[in-house]
C-alpha cells in the first residue's frame, strides 16, 4: 500500500513574496478590492511549520527556514508562535506573514510596489478635489474602480481631466456634434478618448444621470456623428440655408465635382470629427473626412472661391495639402504651421508611420516643418483633434480676415 507523501514545509520568504506579489499586487481585481475594502485586511499567509518528524528527517533545513525568517528585512510582520514538535520539544516558529494595509503590502513587496503606490496620492489628488467632501469617498471607488486607466495616463493628461469635467454640463451641446462643445485649453479628441473614465466621475458628481441619460453624448445633449462619403457642413445661416436649410449632408465626392457651394469660403477638412468641431464661420462652408479624397478639388467652379486646407501636421497630412494643392492651385494652409505646432508641443507623439511628402508641392515654409517634425531621428506628429477648442476659433477668425 502506498503511502501519501508528506506535504511541503517550510516556505520561504522568497516563496511567500511571490505568491503574495502574483495573489495580491499582480491581480488587479484583487489589489482594487483590498483598497476599496472590498476585501478586508489583514493578509495571513501560513509559512508551512514542519511537524516534529519533517523537522528530525531534515534538520539543516529546519534551522535554516527559522533563520531565514529571523533575518527577514520585515521580520515585523512574522507571526511567531510556540509550537511543542515531538522529539524536538518546545520551538519559537514562524507561523505566517501577516499584512495589515496596502502601505505594508507595498512596503514588503520591495521599491517598485512602494513607488507605484506612492504616486497614486499625486495621481489622484487633482481628480479627488473635483468632489465636495460628501461625494469624495465614491469618487475615491470610482477613481480605485478605474486606476490601471488613470496610471496609463501622463501628468499632463491627467490635470486636462481635472480641468475638463467641471466644464461639462447637461444639454451643453444641445444641437452640435461632440466634437464642437464649447470647451477651454481642451481638446475635444482627449474628450472621446477618456469618454469611460469622464463618465464615471460625472456620475459621482451628478448622482448618476449620465449613465441614466444613456451615456456622455446623450447627457450633453450631442447629436450622433455621421458617417461615409463627404460631410458638408455649413459653418453659417446663409450658407445652410441656401442648403435648404440642413445642417449638414454627406455627398459622394463627384457631386461636389459637379456642383458649386453657395459660400464664398469652402474650408477642406482632413478629418470627419474636426470637421463636426469647427465653429461658426461666416460665408463658409466645410468638406470633412476628405482623407486622400481629394480629386474633386479640381472643380472649376473652385476657381472662384477661397479654399482653406486643414489637416494633421505630420507626414501624411502635409503629403495631402500638396495633393489638394495640385488640384486646386490656390488653395491655403490653415492650422499646419509652426506656430501651431509650437502651441500644442506637449500633445505631439511620434508618428507610427510616416511617408516622404513631395517637395515640388509644398512652399518653403511646408518643407521646414516637415524637417522640424522629422529632427532628432523620428518623425512626430500634431493631429488635428488635439488642438484645443480655442485655438481653432481664433486661427479660423485669422483666416476669414486675412
Amino acid at each position: 500500500m502506498s503511502r501519501t507523501p508528506p506535504l511541503a514545509w517550510g516556505r520561504g520568504p522568497d516563496e511567500v513574496l511571490a505568491t503574495l506579489r502574483r495573489r495580491e499586487w499582480d491581480d488587479a481585481a484583487r489589489l482594487r478590492g483590498r483598497l476599496l475594502d472590498d476585501y478586508p485586511f489583514p493578509i495571513r499567509i501560513p509559512l508551512g511549520v514542519p511537524t516534529g518528524e519533517q523537522a528530525i528527517e531534515d534538520l539543516a533545513r529546519f534551522r535554516r527556514w527559522i533563520d531565514d525568517w529571523r533575518r527577514y528585512a520585515h521580520a515585523e510582520r512574522v507571526l511567531w508562535k510556540s509550537r511543542r514538535l515531538r522529539r524536538l520539544g518546545e520551538q519559537r516558529l514562524p507561523v505566517a506573514l501577516v499584512i495589515g494595509s496596502v502601505q505594508e503590502l507595498a512596503t514588503v513587496l520591495g521599491r517598485s510596489a512602494l513607488g507605484r503606490m506612492q504616486a497614486w496620492e499625486p495621481m489622484l489628488a487633482p481628480l479627488l478635489t473635483l468632489a465636495d467632501a460628501p461625494r469624495r469617498a465614491a469618487l475615491y471607488r470610482a477613481l480605485v474602480r478605474r486606476l490601471e486607466r488613470i496610471e496609463g495616463l501622463p501628468a499632463d493628461e491627467i490635470e486636462l481631466l481635472a480641468r475638463l469635467v467641471p466644464q461639462l454640463a447637461p444639454d451643453m451641446g444641445r444641437g452640435a456634434y461632440l466634437r464642437a462643445l464649447p470647451l477651454r485649453g481642451i481638446d475635444t479628441k482627449f474628450v472621446e478618448r477618456q469618454q469611460v473614465l469622464v463618465t464615471d466621475l460625472l456620475d459621482v458628481l451628478h448622482d448618476g444621470a449620465v449613465t441614466a441619460a444613456g451615456g456622455l453624448r446623450s447627457w450633453l445633449g450631442s447629436l450622433e456623428a455621421p458617417d461615409g462619403w463627404l460631410v458638408v457642413r455649413p459653418l453659417c445661416d446663409t450658407a445652410r440655408m441656401a442648403l435648404g436649410g440642413l445642417p449638414i449632408l454627406q455627398l459622394p465626392a463627384r457631386h461636389l465635382a459637379e456642383r458649386a457651394l453657395p459660400a464664398g469660403r469652402v474650408l477642406v477638412v482632413e478629418n470627419l470629427q474636426s470637421g463636426l468641431a469647427l465653429p461658426a464661420l461666416p460665408d463658409t462652408i466645410a468638406v470633412a473626412g476628405t482623407g486622400r479624397n481629394l480629386g474633386w478639388l479640381a472643380a472649376p467652379w473652385l476657381a472662384d472661391k477661397r479654399v482653406g486646407y486643414w489637416g494633421d501636421i505630420d507626414s501624411w497630412g502635409l503629403q495631402m495639402l500638396g495633393e489638394a494643392r495640385g488640384h486646386c492651385g490656390h488653395i491655403e494652409p490653415v492650422m499646419m504651421d509652426e506656430r501651431t505646432l509650437e502651441a500644442h508641443r506637449d500633445r505631439v507623439v511620434q508618428e507610427p508611420q510616416s511617408c516622404a511628402p513631395s517637395d515640388d508641392r509644398l512652399t518653403e515654409q511646408e518643407v521646414s516643418l516637415f524637417e522640424k517634425l522629422r529632427s532628432g531621428g523620428t518623425v512626430r506628429r500634431l493631429e488635428q483633434e488635439r488642438l484645443s477648442v480655442d485655438w481653432i476659433a481664433a486661427e479660423l477668425a485669422r483666416w476669414r480676415d486675412a
